[in-house]
């Protein structure tokens, strides 16, 4: 907040020294101590899944993930060295990439807060992966001349998740944005520069890289063959991006089958009962996000089933959750763990 809210302000006599303890920065937040009885349950889960959220800032998971009461600006900066420290949560998705690229030194010092086992997930910048140049309020600017563009791709997000995160690089995630009419109608064009910048981008990586490629697409026109195949000649893998704008997750499923085998890469966003463009609406309705509000039995038990049947296989899946899928992505992971774990047992 502005200090002076007048502009006029009438000067006054020097405030006297604060005392220390009002002046204290907070620099370190620290993992509520419930989250610690969650143990035996991760303990249960398969060595190969992943589970996190999407940003790590908001002070409603108090008790849940965070020992005491915390502004988001100090979570936003500090609350990853507690949040990695939940038993279940062993993956976050970095989505503040998808609206600006970082650095090697922003995400080397996310990767120092972190221990060797924790994993990030990372969303491509938009200035990439979405064919149109948009206003603040998401509406359509123009064209983007930059659109899946190969060099951008590995100059500004590739290499520097690379040599910032390092081993601790899991997945990129490239999101497709919801595509105009004009490229929807030529598939074949859209699907062959796509392959060219995946191409591109893995050969950027070091050999024999574990880093998972993963494409996530917003428009359900999208879901074909070619896709398929673009990805298997790319050596990417299907998003499970769920939300309105998308099919329910059975409808998604057949592509992980046409991929298989492979790994798991999942974005639980957005509860289906919120439309295609319910984000106000469900952070209107789910806020402070400690509790589940919009339980969604269905995927839930549709993803644990393709969860175990993944990692049965031995590959590696990788779920983050969103606030706006149920309500609380703490619980809505911690839900989705125990109906694992009940049928690992």
């Amino acid at each position: 907040m502005q200090e002076d809210l007048f502009g006029d302000a009438i000067p006054q006599p020097p405030a006297s020294k604060p005392a220390a303890s009002s002046r204290r920065k907070i620099t370190k937040v620290s993992l509520a101590t419930s989250a610690l009885e969650l143990s035996d349950l991760a303990a249960q889960l398969p060595e190969t899944l992943r589970f996190g959220v999407s940003t790590w800032s908001y002070p409603g998971w108090e008790g849940l993930i965070w020992d005491g009461e915390y502004e988001s600006n100090i979570l936003s900066k500090h609350g990853l060295e507690a949040y990695h420290l939940h038993p279940l949560m062993r993956t976050v998705c970095v989505d503040r990439t998808f609206w600006r690229p970082l650095t090697v030194t922003q995400y080397s010092a996310y990767a120092a807060q972190v221990d060797e086992d924790f994993r990030f997930v990372v969303k491509c910048p938009s200035m990439i992966t979405d064919a149109q140049v948009r206003d603040e309020q998401g509406k359509v600017r123009k064209s983007n001349p930059d659109f899946l563009d190969i060099r951008l791709a590995v100059e500004q997000f590739v290499q520097p998740a690379v040599e910032g995160l390092r081993a601790k690089l899991g997945v990129l995630v490239f999101q497709l944005s919801p595509l105009s009419w004009g490229w929807l109608n030529r598939p074949a064009e859209l699907f062959d520069k796509l392959g060219q910048m995946l191409v591109a981008a893995r050969e950027a990586l070091p050999q024999d890289s574990p880093v998972i490629f993963a494409v996530e697409v917003r428009d359900p026109e999208l879901l074909t063959q070619g896709l398929v195949d673009t990805l298997k000649a790319s050596g990417a893998t299907f998003c499970l991006g769920l939300h309105g704008k998308m099919p329910p997750i059975d409808e998604q499923l057949p592509l992980l089958r046409a991929l298989w085998p492979g790994p798991l890469v999942c974005r639980w966003n957005l509860n289906r009962e919120f439309g295609a463009y319910g984000y106000a609406d469900a952070q209107k309705k789910h806020t402070p996000f400690d509790a589940i509000v919009s339980e969604d039995v269905h995927t839930r038990t549709v993803l644990a089933r393709t969860i175990r049947g993944i990692t049965g296989a031995g590959q590696a899946a990788y779920v983050t959750i969103s606030n706006d899928a149920e309500g609380c992505a703490p619980l809505s992971i911690q839900r989705l763990a125990q109906l694992i774990a009940a049928h690992e047992n």
